[in-house]
């Protein structure tokens, strides 16, 4: 869709019995996502963080797309991800990937920093929503800024935070207590103590999420760079299901 193409609304908007104006007058958006993805979580730990995410593209109800990545390394820097929408994602993936491109071009010496790519996301959500074309998509920015972890959300309307343990979709009602009770045993978590709190995490998701899949990326920044790990699975246990069918 056209960027730049803009709405025209007739003079005697929004009486509909007397306007003169054609089909053509107006343009068609998005009314509902298409392709969608669950959950997206992500956690400090004391040398970066980490994201996670499953692997799952639901057509409607239906688990079409089984290896989709929703998890992008933008630079050595920065992964963002994202639940909902699909299609969505992709259009501001290749967005961030042109912007990235440019400013390598440059050759400045200087790099996009995680904040200022979480406040672009956010201005650039926004003014969709504010247009009444919104994207229907939720995205996740992690990554190092001056030796530092940031992690930040932004929603499809243009609202936007910062935090400690961040989720997205039912990931923000399901694994964020258990992030949170992470981090109050321990506020300075090691790697592999944040790593045991994401698949914890992702395996309550897998267990409550009709949209959700045992199949997912993990990547953790760090100083070092960032190391996205794709197809990991995760091991459930379903002997349970027998002590919560409902049945007599």
């Amino acid at each position: 869709m056209d960027l730049k193409t803009e709405m025209k609304i007739p003079a005697d908007f929004p009486f509909g019995s007397s306007s003169t104006a054609s089909p053509s007058d107006y343009r068609q958006v998005a009314h509902t996502p298409i392709t969608t993805g669950t959950s997206v979580i992500g956690i400090k730990f004391d040398k970066g963080v980490m994201l996670a995410s499953d692997m799952l593209g639901s057509y409607g109800s239906l688990a079409k797309f089984r290896m989709i990545e929703r998890l992008v390394e933008v630079n050595k820097q920065i992964v963002i991800g994202a639940g909902g929408d699909y299609a969505d994602f992709q259009f501001l993936r290749d967005i961030i990937k042109q912007k990235v491109t440019d400013e390598t071009c440059l050759d400045d010496g200087f790099m996009l920093k995680p904040r200022s790519l979480h406040s672009w996301v956010t201005r650039f959500l926004y003014n969709r929503r504010n247009r009444f074309d919104p994207l229907w998509t939720n995205f996740v920015v992690a990554g190092m800024q001056d030796g530092e972890p940031f992690l930040g959300v932004v929603d499809k309307l243009g609202k936007a935070y910062e935090n400690e343990c961040v989720g997205t979709g039912l990931g923000n009602h399901i694994a964020i207590p258990y992030l949170r009770y992470a981090l109050d045993k321990k506020p300075n978590l090691t790697e592999q103590e944040a790593r045991e709190a994401i698949v914890k995490s992702l395996q309550s998701l897998f267990y409550r999420d009709a949209r959700a899949f045992d199949k997912y990326q993990l990547a953790t920044i760090t100083a070092d760079g960032v190391k996205i790990e794709n197809g990991l699975t995760l091991e459930t246990d379903w002997s349970m299901a027998d002590l919560s069918s409902g049945a007599d």
